[in-house]
């Protein structure tokens, strides 16, 4: 099984297109070779002309631990050439950086969700390609939450780093893939390709990841393959009160945690209130203390998701309806708790930070309203998905 980058390395006529011109790279930790070469060297090592590099959030690095967190534009001290931040004082590439380069390959290894601004990243660059005749390769790699699609779709005006179009919170594409789908939907005049994977299969013994590959974090919160099939769920309590467990050693694998909460009662009542919603995992409870971030020095009680092991069931886990189960039950337990976290989320600054993250009010409006049943969310969220199913059906390369 070959990623993107694995065969355009191996493949010297997929490398012929490159020869005479000047060659940038968007990478991030993740962007390695099969024998775990950073794609940056790689390419250097096999005579392409890198003249720029791109860092997205978190940095070339990933060293960037937060939302909110820039990094500087800096000059790489072995090859001497300039590594651009697209997550400092801007996010979409400027005409200056755009100059560097002729091509620009986009090795980033995503997560399968929306609100990962890897996404949003991509989006930006084919637009800036597309206004200055550059061209654009996605060096494809897999997405480790698979093909299921899940979530309401992004409402019209609620576009944002986090959210760069009317997709569904987990889209079920690479984004070798979801680059045609920008450029279909956007109508974007760009010289694009996709550098496919070979032996990528959706369906094989890792649901999306390849048991052959190592899993490297492509941020510093995304520790594994259970927090990225937990991710278009879980990233919902960044704009909550609750702590996603930031500060643990297991961020973004559970529910929720707290130290005013009970999560036994709490998982009582999801049972009690929609059990179809938390098929295809275990649930735990659990006990952490924060070392940063949200209830840090608190000793909180939560809830542990495993999608994993002999517990995952890839078809019937579904994270995003788990996750707003989740907060449901709290709900329906504390009616006066906090649960929404008031704050500025990826710079948007005037709308909460929960509608920001799912594209719209929808989902925290069906959390707070007393009446409502798990039917009405699932009526919302059904026609989405079947509608995103569609429109993405012949846009899939494996």
């Amino acid at each position: 099984m070959k990623f993107g980058i694995d065969r355009l390395l191996a493949d010297a006529s997929l490398r012929a297109p490159l020869e005479g011109r000047r060659v940038a790279l968007v990478a991030h930790p993740a962007s390695v070779t099969e024998d775990l070469t950073h794609s940056l060297d790689a390419l250097i090592a096999a005579g392409v002309n890198v003249t720029s590099a791109f860092g997205p959030q978190h940095g070339l690095k990933g060293d960037k631990q937060d939302n909110m967190v820039e990094t500087l534009d800096e000059t790489d001290p072995v090859h001497g050439i300039p590594v651009f931040s697209l997550y400092g004082e801007v996010r979409r590439p400027t005409a200056t950086m755009m100059d560097t380069a002729d091509v620009f390959l986009f090795d980033l290894q995503d997560l399968g969700c929306r609100i990962y601004t890897f996404v949003t990243t991509l989006l930006y660059l084919l637009e800036e390609a597309a206004k200055l005749d550059k061209e654009v390769w996605v060096l494809d790699r897999a997405n480790p939450a698979g093909r299921p699609v899940e979530g309401t779709l992004l409402l019209p005006g609620q576009e944002s780093f986090v959210g760069a179009g009317p997709m569904v919170m987990r889209h079920g594409l690479t984004l070798g893939e979801m680059g045609h789908w920008f450029i279909k939907h956007f109508d974007l005049d760009v010289a694009y390709r996709v550098v496919e994977m070979e032996g990528w299969q959706p369906e094989g013994g890792g649901f999306g990841w390849p048991e052959s590959r190592i899993w490297i974090n492509p941020s510093p919160n995304a520790a594994n393959l259970n927090m990225a099939r937990a991710y278009a769920g879980t990233v919902m309590i960044e704009g909550a009160t609750l702590s996603e467990g930031r500060g643990t050693t297991r961020p973004l694998e559970v529910l929720f945690g707290a130290p005013d909460v009970d999560a036994k009662a709490v998982l009582a009542e999801m049972r009690a209130f929609a059990p179809e919603w938390l098929s295809g995992c275990a649930i735990r409870e659990c006990w952490f203390e924060p070392t940063f971030h949200k209830h840090a020095g608190q000793l909180c009680n939560g809830l542990m998701i495993h999608a994993e092991g002999a517990f995952y069931d890839h078809h019937a886990f579904r994270p995003w309806r788990l996750q707003a189960l989740a907060f449901k039950a709290i709900r329906r337990l504390y009616p006066d708790y906090p649960v929404w976290r008031d704050f500025p989320y990826e710079y948007e600054f005037d709308r909460l930070a929960i509608d920001v993250i799912n594209g719209g009010p929808a989902l925290r409006e069906w959390v707070d309203d007393a009446g409502s049943a798990p039917g009405d969310l699932e009526a919302i969220a059904g026609a989405d998905e079947a509608q995103w199913r569609e429109e993405i059906a012949p846009l899939l390369l494996y």
